[in-house]
């Protein structure tokens, strides 16, 4: 009996690793050969506004480069302070929002399928959105402002200053991913028993009590990957910046993914490209990795 036990669960591995197969060989063709293809070039110059120059090894030289350069480590500020602010702000939104929505209430489905919308806007569009409401003289925020106080009444938000620029994209940014965090917490909420509120509230618990020992505990799992996901949306930001401030004025709301960008692109340096590109991967990794050490489970 063990040993058709063992064989049938011999079985049912193989079966799973052949059903995962097509989707891990798919997933390794889209991430694995552009990664391999950066970490190639960013170990080589590769220039091709410079063609006539070879391509040749250079070891770490762009990361040399790049770690030396102070317009990487004036974007890795900005995308650690955006990234902080951002996700802090968003997760406490997104979970109060939650917590709202996991209440009965009258309306309740119409309003958990509404506060889809923002997540489902094109970036694109929600971004163009918002640079059009902060407008002065197409938008309509200086207008309400202005009823508050005469001196606000024009204010200039994109590429006029430095804070006013950030304060927008902070803003489109949150709207747009919010709601995407409160699903994903919403989602945890609603796997925890009721039999165990109604345990805490005979014992004595108050609303407080029974939130930090009992909600956020069990909630851990739907909130490191709420975490998880939305700090790496933070750390990679860059169509929203692109198209509200086109990473200006000057280049004070340029992030990693845009400085990426503008060395791809405007530059046409693979190499130093490459090397950037291979930094934002090993970022990422660091961060998942350290949400998934600090959310692990207790055994």
């Amino acid at each position: 009996m063990a040993t058709q036990a063992a064989d049938r669960a011999a079985g049912d591995r193989r079966l799973g690793y052949l059903l995962v197969a097509p989707v891990v060989i798919l997933l390794l063709a889209v991430t694995a050969l552009p990664l391999i293809s950066n970490v190639w070039n960013s170990l080589h110059f590769d220039n091709l506004s410079l063609a006539g120059l070879p391509h040749k090894f250079v070891g770490i030289s762009n990361y040399s480069t790049m770690f030396t350069s102070p317009l990487w480590t004036a974007a890795l500020e900005r995308t650690l302070a955006f990234t902080i602010v951002t996700v802090i702000f968003d997760v406490v939104v997104a979970l109060a929002l939650a917590l709202m929505l996991n209440r009965k209430f009258r309306g309740r489905g119409v309003l958990r399928a509404a506060i889809l919308v923002p997540w489902a806007v094109p970036t694109v569009v929600s971004a163009t959105l918002w640079k059009t409401m902060f407008d002065p003289r197409a938008g309509f925020v200086d207008y309400f402002l202005g009823a508050v106080h005469p001196a606000w009444s024009s204010l200039t938000w994109l590429n006029a200053s430095v804070w006013r620029s950030w304060v927008v994209i902070f803003v489109a940014d949150s709207w747009k991913n919010i709601p995407f965090v409160a699903i994903i917490l919403l989602a945890g909420l609603q796997v925890i028993p009721n039999e165990i509120y109604e345990a805490a509230r005979v014992d004595g618990a108050s609303a407080w009590q029974t939130f930090r020992r009992l909600t956020l505990p069990m909630l851990k799992p739907a909130l490191s990957v709420a975490l998880i996901f939305r700090t790496l949306q933070a750390l990679l930001v860059f169509d929203v910046i692109y198209i509200m401030t086109g990473g200006g004025p000057g280049n004070s709301t340029e992030t990693l993914s845009f400085l990426n960008f503008y060395t791809f692109i405007t530059n046409t340096n693979f190499g130093l490209g490459g090397a950037i590109s291979v930094m934002l991967v090993v970022l990422a990794l660091v961060v998942s990795w350290g949400y998934v050490r600090v959310f692990r489970p207790s055994t």
